[in-house]
């Protein structure tokens, strides 16, 4: 077989070498037949019978959970229990089983089609993600009903040489990562997911490469095929040569021996060579990510997203979270940090990601009435958030940051609201930290033009880089005809980038960065050379961040950072950029 290679999206570091093992989704061999009158009846029951199977399925391995797993991986199946109860899972495909007569498989790939393009009008990438555990739930409902559920390989029938084996799919949900527990894997390879996929999220935090997006890896590799992932490119190579294989042996040797010295830097203050102390905090989506944040050695959670408690209900008022559930949420996260600040977003949903999934499309969502906007059209909704953030934070230091920031109103409206709630929070004699910090994400262009409304009345500043890039040049992220010219290195972005950070110096303001461009190892130099002091990103990125930070000096970099700010050829810039981190 001759070899060839795959791009795709790299969404963890890494090299792994092993044997293809391919998990073929039960849904392509779904049959659609319509089910005699007097059958409906048994064929809802064979449905509802195999929704209990799977609960009981989700239970079992989540009860089975070594105490080294990652936090993620329970969250994530508790996740999927919600969605299997919901009604959109539960009762919906029994509704068209008994309307139109369709067989049980038929009915639930329906409803979840159905699902699922509601999910592709969302703007934000890791909510539009959240299909995927839609489709995850139904991939293994579907398994009992066609009885395909036992696929998984046991380990005798790996090669015992290289005990490695590579998982190959459309997409894995997090219960069938764990099914691999008692098998020898390296890594994950899916023609689905992006960034933000489950997948993703937790090779990442697993320490597994990964490549995602590679669109129709499961039907160009065979079982069995050697693969090579080089997730630092993004790239698997299928059928390497042997000499290639002896290549990535030895990178993979050489990345093992860094990552162990890496791990001993978890307590090391992120401290440059001439003394400048770097910040860095952890983005987390639920409430028992902060133990990982913990564990990776954060100094604090530079970006809770609070969208997860919101997102999968129908969007009826009596069943969105209460203030009580928002607010447990939010403690548990505060205690687990253990006294280290937890900065929560406020809500960010709206006409791109819609709590209601039968709400109608919006022609350009990603501009319509989404995250602050959107709370301040629903001032209810965004006092209960308030109410349920602020009685968290006399648990520990919290502080809220406001998305989508534009205009002066929003940030008048918003901290009257801050105000009303803690009123109210008085008027019961609930405690609270009256000296909330409460800061703004720089995200739309216009908010950093327009920074001294922003510095004048917020405590803090953190700039979205996902979004602001986007914004600025005007680029659909999920779009992949124009994904090419998303550029975080646009001169353009570097320009507000910069005049966000002097801003925030001359109020005598922090700016955080809690977008991508945190994360990325190559730009670290950059960012901090910039004057940029908190950096937040995922857990698993930390180690690597702070590496670099520990090798970097600071005032060596200035006179390279003058010039890459006030240059305007992209090429140059991306040259400028190799120089730094050879210094």
């Amino acid at each position: 077989m001759a070899s060839f290679t795959l791009q795709g999206i790299p969404v963890s570091r890494g090299i792994a070498i092993g044997r293809a093992h391919l998990l073929r989704p039960a849904a392509l061999d779904v049959q659609h037949y319509l089910v005699a009158q007097e059958q409906i009846e048994a064929e809802v029951q064979r449905l509802k019978d195999a929704l209990v199977q799977v609960h009981k399925e989700l239970q079992t391995i989540w009860a089975d959970l070594p105490q080294d797993a990652p936090t993620e991986l329970g969250a994530f199946l508790d996740v999927h229990a919600l969605i299997l109860s919901d009604p959109m899972i539960s009762e919906a495909p029994l509704d068209i089983i008994r309307s139109r007569h369709y067989n049980a498989e038929w009915a639930l790939v329906t409803q979840i089609d159905a699902l699922s393009a509601q999910f592709d009008e969302i703007e934000d990438d890791y909510l539009r993600e959240r299909k995927a555990d839609i489709q995850q739930v139904a991939e293994r409902v579907l398994k009992v009903l066609t009885g395909s559920a036992h696929d998984l390989p046991r380990e005798a029938g790996i090669d015992e040489r290289n005990a490695n084996m590579i998982v190959v799919a459309r997409d894995i949900s997090p219960a069938d990562m764990m099914q691999f527990r008692d098998v020898a894997f390296a890594g994950f390879v899916t023609d689905e997911g992006g960034q933000n996929s489950h997948t993703a999220i937790v090779s990442r935090s697993l320490g597994i490469p990964a490549v995602v997006g590679l669109g129709n890896a499961s039907r160009l590799i065979q079982q069995d095929d050697w693969l090579i992932i080089d997730s630092d490119a993004g790239v698997v190579i299928v059928a390497p040569t042997p000499l290639v294989i002896e290549e990535y042996r030895h990178r993979l040797a050489a990345l093992l021996k860094a990552r162990k010295k890496l791990a001993k830097l978890k307590k090391t203050p992120a401290i440059t060579q001439d003394g400048i102390e770097i910040t860095l905090l952890a983005n987390i989506e639920l409430p028992q990510d902060a133990i990982s944040a913990m564990e990776a050695g954060a100094s604090g959670v530079g970006l809770f997203r609070s969208e997860f408690l919101f997102m999968g209900r129908t969007g009826q008022e009596q069943q969105l979270p209460t203030e009580e559930e928002q607010f447990v949420a939010y403690r548990d996260a505060v205690l687990a940090m253990k006294g280290k600040p937890v900065t929560i977003r406020t809500l960010d949903v709206g006409a791109d990601k819609p709590l209601d999934t039968s709400e109608h499309n919006i022609l350009n969502p990603a501009l319509g009435l989404r995250a602050i906007r959107y709370c301040l059209a629903e001032p209810q909704l965004f006092l209960t958030q308030l109410r349920a953030i602020l009685r968290a934070s006399a648990f520990g230091p919290v502080h809220i940051l406001i998305p989508m920031m534009a205009h002066a109103f929003e940030i008048d409206q918003s901290l009257a609201l801050i105000d009303q709630a803690k009123e109210s929070l008085r008027h019961e004699s609930q405690k609270f930290d009256d000296t909330v910090p409460v800061g703004a994400m720089i995200e739309v262009p216009a908010a950093a033009l327009s920074l001294p409304m922003f510095v004048k009345k917020l405590d803090f500043l953190s700039i979205g880089t996902n979004d602001l890039i986007q914004y600025t040049l005007a680029i659909d992220r999920a779009d992949h005809e124009v994904a090419h010219l998303y550029s975080d290195i646009h001169p353009a972005i570097l320009q507000l980038l910069a005049m966000t950070v002097t801003a925030g110096q001359r109020a005598e303001i922090p700016v955080a960065i809690c977008g991508g461009m945190a994360g990325d190892r190559r730009l670290t130099r950059l960012l901090i050379g910039m004057g940029f002091r908190e950096l937040s990103m995922p857990a698993a990125l930390l180690p690597e961040i702070k590496q670099e930070i520990l090798n970097t000096n600071i005032g060596n970099l200035q006179a390279l950072i003058k010039k890459i700010l006030h240059c305007y050829d992209p090429d140059v810039i991306q040259d400028y950029l190799t120089q730094l981190a050879s210094i």
